[in-house]
């Protein structure tokens, strides 16, 4: 098989003295689907970046169909034939499927207008080359997240993008939706395409890919074919130790009821019912999981409980105390909370990694300032701050360093030690391990259940169904702003919940076998 791009001893260092990428080389073929995994700051992304034209290489050799490149700006890459589809989905809601594929790269006519007709032609042959089944003419608002993947991907290929780079492509589809998306990966390789995809789901990657890169610490480890590893071998590899994948979620003895929503509804701005109806309690020593596909309430609850919306209707208590109309910082007393949105909601990403710790806690731990709460004890704030590096496991320079010079996986961490450590009785987790290795995912999976051995009462919202028949003891199901099913975790499977997640109703066995 063709060796298509040569990356030689390729480093890249991050002022001051971080080297993300250390002296890597690898090599991917034409036609192949080829996965890039390892641990948080492994590299692996940055590596990515570097061949787009993201990132600038301190040393080394790119090579590209034989030629020596060095691509200053994604522009250039994608006029050579290479895009990248980032985890977040950038596609303007409002316009249609075609609207956004041919945006910046619309066919012009002799007047020096859009030529319509033909952009939606040149579309659809796109659509109907690769079958990817997409009405053209449909609003990206009113198609579903698994579609606006498609749309995505199918922006690279209308501008003959031969090499795709793709950034967990499968973290906001229901497991109903990966095969399919597996299945047009698939296709786009028989066609030519080289695919290559940074995952932290290591069966996925074994199930697509044809070879493997395994980074650790900024250096290659190995480069496999995967159907000669395992799941076991590559999380080694990407760790340095053995990984456990099975949880110890012991059975559990639920106590006290202490967290519950009854009767919520939200009508947002534009009279759309958000939440209809909800009722759902959590009690001490329970753990509680929340499926449901992208946009099906998930926001509205998170920021009902929080305080950052007025619910319409409906009563939120813990502990017994109504908090339905309370402040935040006086919710804060009662939850500890961790956003699925680190960047925007879950930090201050322009403040320090110290700053960063100690938000919440200097206003609700008194040992975090003296003479009376007027000046901030920072002796005592460092000594939090290193307590969370060591028992969480982040790789940080200075604790002065602005909070963005650390990796997404360990400004995760940073925030799941600040928030797990405030004495709470009700842990409100909204994707906790989004972005994380499995190392990290173990680990953070260990220290929740400890928290529920503590008695906490702990709602888990996810996208991902492993995680939540991992650790969760029951599991809701929202579909459309309602509560589409309320079951035990060992009383029903992945299947089952992912229908519920597509249709918000059990499936109809008698019917289907008629």
């Amino acid at each position: 098989m063709q060796v298509l791009i040569e990356m030689k001893d390729i480093i890249k260092v991050f002022p001051p003295n971080v080297v993300a990428v250390d002296n890597v080389t690898t090599d991917f073929r034409k036609g192949e689907i080829h996965a890039i995994v390892g641990e948080n700051g492994a590299g692996k992304s940055t590596l990515m970046k570097v061949f787009y034209g993201l990132e600038q290489f301190n040393q080394g050799e790119i090579r590209y169909l034989g030629q020596t490149v060095r691509f200053q700006e994604p522009g250039e890459a994608i006029a050579r034939g290479i895009g990248m589809v980032h985890q977040e989905i950038l596609l303007i809601p409002q316009y249609t499927v075609w609207e956004n594929i041919v945006l910046g790269a619309e066919p012009i006519n002799f007047l020096g207008v859009i030529d319509r007709q033909r952009a939606r032609q040149m579309v659809q042959s796109k659509i109907d080359e690769f079958q990817f089944n997409l009405d053209i003419d449909a609003k990206v608002d009113d198609i579903s997240v698994a579609a606006r993947q498609k749309v995505e991907i199918l922006k690279l290929l209308y501008r003959n993008v031969s090499v795709l780079i793709l950034d967990e492509p499968t973290a906001v589809l229901t497991p109903q939706e990966i095969p399919q998306l597996f299945n047009e990966l698939r296709r786009l390789r028989d066609h030519g395409h080289t695919i290559l995809f940074i995952s932290h789901h290591l069966e996925e990657v074994l199930t697509l890919s044809d070879r493997i890169t395994v980074m650790r610490k900024g250096k290659k480890i190995a480069t496999v074919q995967a159907e000669e590893t395992t799941k076991e071998e590559l999380a080694e590899m990407m760790v340095g130790r053995a990984v456990l994948f099975t949880s110890h979620r012991e059975k559990s003895n639920p106590g006290m009821e202490v967290f519950s929503i009854e009767n919520l509804t939200y009508v947002d701005g534009t009279h759309h019912t958000r939440l209809e109806n909800i009722n759902f309690h959590v009690r001490e020593g329970e753990l509680v999981g929340i499926a449901g596909v992208e946009g099906n309430g998930q926001f509205e609850l998170v920021n009902s409980i929080m305080g950052l919306i007025r619910v319409t209707q409906g009563k939120i208590s813990v502990n017994g105390f109504d908090i339905t109309n309370a402040e935040i910082l006086e919710r804060r007393r009662y939850i500890s909370f961790v956003s699925q949105d680190r960047g925007k909601m879950g930090a201050a990403v322009k403040a320090s990694i110290l700053e960063n710790v100690m938000m919440t806690h200097h206003r609700l731990n008194p040992d975090f300032t003296t003479w009376k709460g007027l000046i901030l004890n920072d002796q005592f704030a460092r000594q939090f701050t290193r307590q969370i590096e060591q028992q969480f496991a982040v790789v940080m320079g200075n604790q002065d360093n602005p909070f963005r010079s650390l990796s997404g996986g360990n400004q995760q961490k940073v925030i799941l030690g600040r928030e797990l450590l405030l004495d709470t009785p009700f842990l409100l987790l909204d994707q906790p391990t989004r972005g994380l290795d499995v190392g990290s995912i173990e680990y953070v999976h260990e220290t929740i259940l400890k928290m529920r051995e503590l008695k906490r009462a702990i709602l888990l919202i996810s996208a991902d169904l492993e995680e939540l028949f991992r650790i969760a003891d029951r599991i809701l199901v929202l579909h459309r702003g309602k509560i589409a099913a309320d079951l035990p975790t060992d009383q029903t499977n992945i299947e089952q919940i992912g229908y519920l997640m597509l249709e918000g109703k059990e499936k109809n066995l008698a019917k289907e076998a008629n």
